[in-house]
């Protein structure tokens, strides 16, 4: 018998399961420490990402104070409601970005801080959002959820590719995560296949592994392992009938089935309830659990959306983006309604003492500050509490900052995921205000 084989052969493991082990004489250690029993109950924290292009109106993209009394530029306007729990952060940016200086070439790193190539080549960086899903996505149904309201484009302008600026989510440097931008679609990848990971037998999941382990033991831990193992099962069954029940053990999704009806097929022509749509569904997919990672992109950088609901229909929204006219202004206003609309149906869904906008981390953001091209700082801001780990209320300003790298706040919400990295991009050291 290989004793120090078996000595670090603590744990029993499955697909996405794993089973510390009682102390046996074959084994002289013991295994992993089990989480305090008070985390069962403790809703986890999730992240969204949201993303308009092309930046915002330049003369109402600001805020001032602090707190509930914060006051917020027009564009803003429609988060009033919560500044108590919204962050604004100003002068942060991407230093790879400015190489190129046209949308493409700024948004295809966002998320990651990576240098671009051009050329046509695609070849970007690993996005914050699945960096976190990577290591966290085993825990739901869903790694991540990737949502889009405009189709990509696939297209080169100016020598970078528009597959650049139709995507901010990069499952790796070549490979853009895959964009749902159909309601049905996304719904469908919550609810079609309903046998989720955490619906499966937990002794099922290491049974291999917990035959293979037994035949390398004495037959007095042989006894001992199918005594705990039987245990295990009748802990298992006990739960199970006490859910049957309707008791409550450890946290559990607010809904187990959605609460709204599936989605028409095909893509909406009316772009008012193709995001709103989408926003429920983010909503949804938080709200059972289904994912505790997405990303909305609310249009494409360099995008081609218009908005005849608003009186706007006589220029493209990239168009629209290069003068701060009162429309350029509406449309600014009317993607902000997503981000509160979204806000309001998270604020309204309680979770034990609070809600679960106090347990997401929302981010908006856009590649540029403003349709002028000016990417020397980012519109960026916060909302939610991230399980109390984000303190709302505030408004930063790092302009005037030697390390104002983007990818300092990112470090800053993986931490909030539960994801430690010492570097990522082109940052080293956290954002510790947020």
């Amino acid at each position: 018998m290989n004793t120090n084989l078996l000595s670090r052969r603590t744990i029993l493991r499955g697909l996405g399961v794993s089973m510390a082990l009682p102390w046996l004489e074959s084994v002289r250690a013991f295994g992993d420490d089990a989480k305090d029993a008070a985390t069962l109950n403790v809703p986890p924290t999730r992240m969204a990402i949201l993303f308009s292009g092309c930046g915002y109106h330049r003369n109402e993209w600001w805020a001032k104070g602090e707190g509930s009394s914060m006051e917020l530029g027009k564009v803003l306007h429609p988060l009033n409601d919560f500044r108590d729990r919204l962050t604004f952060i100003r002068g942060l940016y991407n230093a790879e970005a400015l190489k190129g200086n046209i949308h493409s070439s700024q948004t295809g790193n966002l998320l990651s801080g990576a240098p671009l190539a051009a050329g046509g080549t695609i070849l970007s960086g690993t996005s914050v959002d699945q960096v976190v899903a990577q290591r966290i996505g085993h825990q739901t149904k869903l790694p991540s959820l990737v949502l889009g309201c405009e189709k990509a484009n696939p297209s080169v302008h100016k020598n970078y590719s528009m597959l650049y600026s139709s995507h901010i989510s990069w499952s790796s440097p070549t490979t853009p995560t895959p964009l749902e931008v159909y309601p049905a679609l996304a719904f469908d990848q919550l609810f079609k296949d309903s046998a989720q990971r955490g619906d499966q037998s937990v002794l099922d999941a290491v049974l291999a592994d917990a035959s293979d382990f037994r035949r390398d033991i004495s037959k007095l831990d042989q006894q001992k392992l199918d005594e705990y193992l039987n245990s295990v099962r009748e802990v298992e069954q006990r739960i199970a009938q006490a859910g049957k029940r309707g008791e409550l053990q450890g946290w559990r999704p607010t809904l187990s089935e959605p609460n709204i009806p599936r989605p028409k097929d095909g893509y909406p022509q009316d772009i008012v309830e193709h995001m709103r749509l989408m926003c429920d569904i983010l909503v949804l997919a938080f709200q059972t659990d289904s994912t505790r990672v997405c990303t909305l992109k609310l249009n494409n950088d360099h995008g081609t959306l218009r908005f005849p609901h608003l009186g706007v229909d006589y220029m493209i929204h990239h168009l629209l983006s290069h003068n701060d006219t009162d429309d350029w202004l509406k449309v600014n206003q009317f993607f902000l309604e997503q981000v509160a609309y979204i806000a309001r149906r998270l604020d309204a869904i309680q979770e034990g003492e609070r809600t679960a906008l106090d347990n997401s981390m929302l981010m908006l953001c856009s590649s540029m500050l403003n349709g002028h091209h000016d990417a020397t700082q980012l519109p960026v801001v916060m909302l939610g509490g991230a399980g109390g780990k984000m303190k709302g209320g505030q408004n930063l300003d790092y302009l005037g900052d030697s390390d104002r790298q983007m990818c300092r706040l990112y470090l800053s919400m993986m931490d909030k995921m539960g994801v430690q990295l010492d570097k990522f991009g082109d940052a080293t050291e956290r954002l510790a205000e947020v």
